[in-house]
């Protein structure tokens, strides 16, 4: 047992001695020094964790407090505050936690005005502490600290709920990328303002990046999906619009503009604080006009920066002009420099997934072993046929762990994601005859705005002559032998389904197999639409 009162006025003491830690994500090596300083004053081991509450408090009160806030860490490490965020995690109730917090500082009008003053948002500060907690708690495998059988995922509303199930897909096994923070750390503590942009291919990871930053950092966020419609300004400046107001405390803004809403919120913005805002797959945006993409600003406040990513352009397409006095820095994740960087973190990801994938890890072993394959030899070959491609990965391994590699040589993988997606074409027979049905679903499905249910699909196929008396069921099959190349969502409670990633959306529109269908399409488009 650990005397929690004691330790707590020790902990603020030790950190106020460090040097400023930079919270980076690049020098995590650095942050890490620090709080194994702190837990060797304290007599606590590293890697060892007791299951003792108050024990996991104590360790990510340290680590929180190293790196974040100083004025909330002095709040945290009240006693009062730690019984009620125990007894909030108990009843999975963050909101109360919120509210008991709120409470406190009413009464501490010397803390509530140091936290005014370093002008955070306390929800943002308090949902990094939970999650913070939440890892170390899972580092001691006890079961105490499960709700029903599993660790409760607090949410203070800090990252868009539209986004949080895309978000944790895209940084479950993440890895590496180390060099991507570093240059953008780097840009915005050159520069008072700026846009950065994060180039790179289809499936080379640029999501996971902007998710991975989004998740550490708790920044305001958007992705565009084009797959689900979700890709016009209007939608970009009222989902932002809704974060800006509700971090910055921004009154009669719900009309604002764009630029007004930044402006607003830079002037809340306390001295060396940033306002960071990420966009995910800038290509993605549909918009008319010539004007900068999403009607991002030519010009920034000072302290605001843009963390964008996108796919290779052109002059014509680029479409996100800046003025002389804005910053513009661009990271094509394609160009020499970085290729030993994405060698190694495509190496770690294969190495991970073959380790530590929960779903199919020990069907990837066993495949190894009964080919007498190395793990090394794998990692190598397997990332050499990739070509540093994570979204080959993604479809690569589920394929292998189902079954359908099984009579084929790891020297007979296909050799990127392109040829990836015709081999699996071929494979699946889709110039065949028996599969115009399946090809009419993945047609529908490649071109609809918004994500069709099973039961709508359905509708849409039958108005075709030779399919009047296909059931649901069947289509239910067809979906499930393409389910790696889904993403599914709950709605209103109907499952309704769209390909995962635009790249094999433009794979589908480049096979003549589905053109055929377009008519009819057509016809019933409306229906979805």
């Amino acid at each position: 047992m650990i005397d929690f009162i004691t330790t707590g006025s020790k902990i603020l003491g030790l950190i106020k001695g460090l040097p400023e830690v930079a919270n980076s994500l690049y020098k995590q090596g650095q942050k890490n020094e620090a709080i194994n300083r702190i837990l060797q004053e304290l007599g606590l081991s590293p890697t060892e964790i007791s299951d003792d509450v108050d024990t996991v408090y104590t360790y990510a009160l340290i680590d929180y407090g190293v790196s974040e806030c100083y004025a909330i860490l002095a709040v945290l490490r009240e006693n009062e505050i730690k019984n009620d965020f125990l007894e909030a995690y108990t009843n999975n109730d963050p909101l109360t936690f919120l509210n008991k917090v709120k409470g406190f500082l009413k009464k501490e009008p010397g803390l509530k005005e140091d936290i005014e003053q370093s002008n955070i948002e306390l929800s943002v500060e308090l949902e990094k502490f939970s999650d913070i907690f939440i890892s170390y708690a899972k580092k001691t495998t006890s079961p105490k600290f499960k709700i029903e059988g599993v660790y409760p995922d607090w949410d203070f509303n800090v990252i868009p709920t539209e986004f949080r199930a895309l978000i944790e897909e895209k940084t479950g096994l993440f890895c590496g990328r180390s060099f991507v923070f570093q240059e953008f750390d780097k840009f915005i503590n050159s520069h008072n303002k700026g846009y950065f942009t994060v180039i790179g291919d289809a499936g080379m990871g640029k999501s996971a990046i902007a998710s991975k930053y989004i998740l550490s950092r708790k920044v305001p966020c958007y992705f565009n999906i084009a797959t689900e419609g979700k890709n016009k300004p209007e939608q970009f400046l009222s989902n932002i619009r809704q974060q800006l107001i509700i971090r910055y405390r921004l009154p009669n803004q719900e009309n604002a503009d764009l630029r007004s809403l930044l402006q607003k919120a830079s002037e809340k913005l306390s001295e060396n604080q940033k306002l960071i805002i990420v966009v995910d797959a800038l290509d993605e945006v549909e918009q008319e006009g010539s004007s900068n993409l999403l009607d991002l600003p030519k010009n920034l406040p000072n302290g605001v920066y843009f963390l964008l990513t996108r796919r290779p352009y052109n002059l014509e397409n680029k479409r996100l002009n800046t003025s002389p006095d804005t910053p513009y820095k661009t990271l094509d994740l394609r160009e020499k420099q970085y290729q030993k960087w994405n060698d190694q973190d495509v190496r770690e990801y294969i190495r991970l997934f073959l380790e530590e994938d929960q779903q199919d890890q020990d069907k990837l072993q066993k495949w190894l072993q009964d080919r007498s394959i190395s793990q090394l030899t794998f990692i190598e070959e397997v990332a050499q046929k990739s070509e540093n491609n994570f979204m080959y990965l993604r479809y690569v391994f589920p394929a292998i762990a189902n079954g359908q590699y099984d009579n084929l040589e790891l020297e007979d993988f296909p050799i990127g994601l392109e040829e990836y997606y015709y081999t699996h074409w071929q494979r699946m027979n889709m110039e065949g005859k028996n599969k115009e049905l399946e090809v009419f679903v993945l047609f529908i499905l490649s071109q609809s705005k918004v994500a069709p249910t099973s039961k709508i699909i359905t509708e849409i196929v039958q108005k075709k002559d030779e399919f009047k008396d296909i059931e649901c069921l069947e289509i239910d099959k067809v979906l499930d032998k393409w389910v790696e190349y889904l993403s599914k969502e709950k709605s209103q409670g109907e499952i309704r389904y769209r390909i995962y990633h635009q790249s094999f959306t433009d794979f589908l529109t480049k096979q003549k197999e589905l053109d055929k269908n377009r008519k009819i399409f057509e016809e019933v488009v409306i229906s979805i639409n």
